[in-house]
């Protein structure tokens, strides 16, 4: 019997090059975390060795076994490693635009404190420090938004605001998005709240809104994020732009890892590497929700987010 069973285990488990061909078209084809049959089928079958009274299992049946739960444990490692890769993947995009902003802020400290020292009138010394302090604190504050992005989330789900993770997730944009024509719209009920990862949920919001920006880069368009509680004990949020809209034949593929339509390679603040969406989507199982999309090209897009509540 344990012959017949490791030959089956044998026959389960593929070549490295097979196993690498499987692994890539089903991580492709399924948005979801992947996960192999072979660690449910060994537990199973092992489970039922022991409990028979010819069961026989050998130091050989058990080496099997730990190496499989290794090779789990090392996946999951790797999965927790594609999120805080993609994590930071996104604040690399926009930090073209964090430069740009922290230039501006920077210009008028500089300016204003070279002509107040010039002119050595104390007046013109403390409106020059009242100038340096203010936009320091702009600049302080921009910086503990991205900081609390790039940081993996610790907690595990809490009852978690929205209106203010909305806002933060907004302002780690570091830019306002009235200077590229986009309008924002936010209809949030205050204190409407969802049981989440609070840094898992920024993280999606955040990844949303970069999106959403670079489909209506090229036009004025309008950006709306709402949010409102179902009847079922349930919160949705839905993230709406006015872009260019997904093409029918890509919106069965835009949650698979890798798969991207952006294509300006020469703007850092434009590309993508195709990580951000599949994450999100596994970021909201994680949290015991959903994402989903609906989009009509030449019209906009829309993200549909689903959380218990809180």
């Amino acid at each position: 019997m344990r012959e017949s069973f490791l030959a089956r285990i044998s026959a389960e488990i593929p070549s490295r090059e097979t196993h690498s061909a499987q692994f890539i078209r089903s991580s492709r084809a399924a948005s979801l975390p992947i996960r192999t049959t072979i660690p449910l089928i060994f537990r199973r079958e092992s489970l039922h060795m022991q409990g028979s009274p010819d069961s026989n299992v050998t130091q050989s049946d058990i080496a099997v076994q730990s190496t499989i739960e290794n090779l789990e444990s090392t996946f999951r490692d790797l999965q927790h490693q594609v999120e805080s890769l993609q994590r930071l993947a996104s604040l690399g995009t926009v930090c073209a635009m964090v430069a740009h902003e922290f230039n501006n802020v920077l210009t008028p400290i500089i300016t204003y404190s070279q002509y107040a020292l010039q002119d050595g009138q104390p007046d013109m010394l403390r409106g020059a420090l009242d100038k340096t302090l203010k936009n320091a604190r702009r600049l302080s504050i921009l910086c503990g938004k991205i900081l609390g992005l790039a940081t993996p989330d610790q907690m595990g789900p809490v009852p978690a605001p929205l209106a203010p993770l909305i806002n933060d997730a907004l302002a780690c944009l570091g830019r306002d998005l009235s200077k590229d024509s986009i309008t924002v719209d936010l209809d949030v009920p205050e204190g409407l709240s969802a049981r989440a990862h609070a840094a898992s949920l920024q993280q999606v919001l955040f990844n949303l809104i970069l999106n959403a920006r670079q489909a209506m880069l090229d036009r004025p368009g309008r950006l709306t994020i709402s949010a409102r509680p179902l009847d079922d004990g349930r919160v949705v949020i839905h993230v709406t732009d006015t872009g260019c809209g997904i093409k029918p034949e890509h919106l069965g593929r835009i949650f698979q890892p890798f798969f991207s339509t952006k294509v300006h390679e020469n703007q850092p603040d434009r590309g993508g590497i195709g990580l951000g969406l599949h994450v999100c989507k596994r970021l909201m199982a994680d949290q015991e929700g959903d994402i989903s999309v609906e989009s009509k090209p030449g019209v906009g897009t829309t993200f549909t987010l689903t959380l218990p509540s809180a």
